[in-house]
């Protein structure tokens, strides 16, 4: 985002603001759909569920993953049919998969036996799909280290489930997220596919394959532009799994680049050397994703000069709530506005109102 227009954004709103923009949103939604032709695209509420992320998305005809009840009031809320969304969260409370089911969810997440065993009462609403680990240490977050069955035991939990009388409708991975690598995709898909000749030879019918989703967005490094990145992805779906029905569950990918934060030096102290620069939004708002997500984000000053040893931090009285450390600026004042992009995927989703500081507002804008 420009600076300038940031400028006059922050003077007009107040900071701290997280500044979404519509059309970068759309952007990004349009460019993955078009990486992955034929894929149906389900976005992770759980990145960032504003409502006017959620409207946006519903009008460029997107499908959604839900995770919780609250998840599920999001949606609902927006006027998404429960036809349009899955429950992929693998660890349920009977009374949450009641409270999907009512809302009309037909289509859940399981990873072990005894997720199998709370649906058998329910076996004639929904169909499942089991999802496999695929260890990833080179990603942002390795979501497999807390879900997913190994892939040698995968098709063992497929039928079981099928001999209990669930019906089974595919296989759902995780390659991690903010993961570089799409060659991880094609690892969970060679499981993939032995998987499915095991329950073709046993007769169960395999349909639906979910990808997840992990795909990643430029921070502080570039990363390969979203076509690139999933073209081999796309070449090996097209080879062997033209008879599936393909989905995926991007967040960050389109969160994320869609939204910029404004925040204003509030104060600031010469402290052992180097300038502390104390900003109106910390660790506790929206630069949770840095302790949560592991994500630096790009910063933008507007002034030159002479560069110091200097620390950036948050508003609270928390000595937790340092942002960076050890970097060089220029002089900064008391005033000066700071631009952070890439804020859109699990900052705000992340963010409390600890020490009585309240949560960055969302501007829309263009």
């Amino acid at each position: 985002m420009d600076f300038s227009r940031v400028q006059e954004l922050a003077a007009q709103h107040g900071t701290p603001a997280l500044f979404l923009s519509e059309s970068r949103l759309r952007s990004a939604y349009r460019a993955l759909a078009l990486s992955l032709p034929g894929v149906e695209l389900y976005y992770a509420v759980k990145s960032n569920c504003d409502p006017a992320i959620i409207a946006i998305l519903n009008s460029e005809n997107s499908f959604f993953d839900i995770c919780s009840n609250g998840e599920i009031d999001i949606v609902r809320n927006a006027g998404i049919c429960a036809g349009r969304c899955i429950h992929t969260h693998p660890i349920k409370r009977e009374s949450d998969i009641r409270y999907a089911l009512d809302f009309g969810v037909d289509t859940f997440v399981v990873d072990n036996e005894d997720e199998l065993l709370k649906f058998i009462p329910y076996k004639n609403r929904c169909g499942l799909l089991v999802r496999m680990s695929i260890q990833n240490p080179g990603c942002l977050v390795n979501l497999s280290h807390k879900f997913g069955e190994a892939p040698e035991h995968t098709f063992n939990l497929i039928k079981k489930g099928h001999d209990l009388g669930l019906r089974i409708k595919g296989i759902s991975f995780h390659p991690g997220s903010q993961n570089e690598n799409a060659l991880k995709y094609i690892e969970a898909l060679e499981y993939c596919r032995d998987i499915c000749r095991q329950a073709a030879l046993s007769g169960i019918a395999i349909e639906v394959i979910d990808i997840g989703g992990g795909f990643p967005i430029s921070y502080l490094a570039s990363v390969m532009p979203i076509a690139n990145f999933c073209q081999p992805i796309n070449e090996y779906l097209t080879r062997y799994f033209s008879n599936y029905r393909i989905i995926a569950e991007p967040g960050r990918v389109i969160s994320g680049p869609s939204v910029s934060l404004a925040t204003t030096v509030i104060g600031r102290s010469m402290r052992n050397g180097a300038w502390w620069y104390y900003l109106d939004e910390g660790m506790y708002g929206s630069f949770s994703g840095k302790m949560y997500d592991h994500a630096d984000y790009p910063m933008v000053v507007s002034r030159s000069g002479e560069r110091h040893n200097s620390v950036l931090a948050g508003p609270t009285c928390d000595s937790i709530d340092v942002l960076y450390e050890n970097i060089r600026l220029p002089l900064l004042q008391i005033g000066d506005v700071l631009l952070f992009e890439s804020m859109g995927a699990y900052t705000s989703a992340s963010a409390s109102d600890f020490n009585g500081f309240p949560r960055a507002k969302i501007v829309v804008v263009e």
